[in-house]
């Protein structure tokens, strides 16, 4: 019965967290801005040349050579199953993109833009008569809600974004460059 009640209270809290995420626009992010980022102060390691995030087992890996060189568990958005196809469906897209943006000053603590939508999630959404939505991102918890990282993480609590811990979105930060691609499984 205890293991049924932090299920419930994990469920509420993240639902509360989305209803407050709507009310502020969603995972999106303030201003856009580009950063350049070199090697890994803290390691001195190459950056990773791709990252693979697989939703069902809510992992991201950063790869190179196509070899895990760190893995996180992530949360997802809020409806997690199938792949994004509208703006407001808070789900989390599938498929290929790359890190487009940076944004160190993001209401979520850090930011990474992903490239969604691409070219076929719009010409699909063009299709359906809807907009694709937009502003996915790999963020941190946020500055506000730090104490509750262990809460929500693992959680799906995001309006479609991948979000990790404010310390885990430092070390993706350091070890991704604008550009690396990101492939996201079902």
């Amino acid at each position: 019965m205890g293991r049924n009640r932090l299920i419930l209270s994990r469920v509420g809290l993240g639902l509360a967290v989305v209803l407050a995420l709507g009310m502020a626009g969603g995972c999106s992010s303030t201003a856009q801005k580009d950063v350049a980022k070199g090697t890994d102060s803290r390691s001195g390691s190459p950056y990773a040349d791709k990252i693979l995030v697989k939703k069902s087992e809510r992992k991201l890996y950063l790869l190179k050579n196509g070899q895990p060189i760190r893995t996180y568990r992530v949360s997802l958005g809020v409806n997690p199953k199938g792949h994004k196809e509208r703006q407001g469906d808070n789900r989390t897209p599938e498929g290929n993109y790359h890190l487009v943006g940076r944004n160190p000053g993001s209401k979520f603590y850090k930011a990474l833009h992903i490239s969604y939508p691409n070219t076929k999630d719009r010409v699909e959404a063009f299709r359906r008569g809807v907009s694709p939505g937009g502003q996915i991102m790999i963020h941190g918890q946020g500055r506000r809600v730090q104490d509750l990282e262990d809460v929500l993480r693992g959680a799906d609590w995001t309006a479609g974004c991948i979000a990790v811990t404010n310390a885990e979105i430092e070390e993706i930060w350091g070890y991704t460059t604008n550009g690396t691609p990101i492939e996201i499984q079902p």
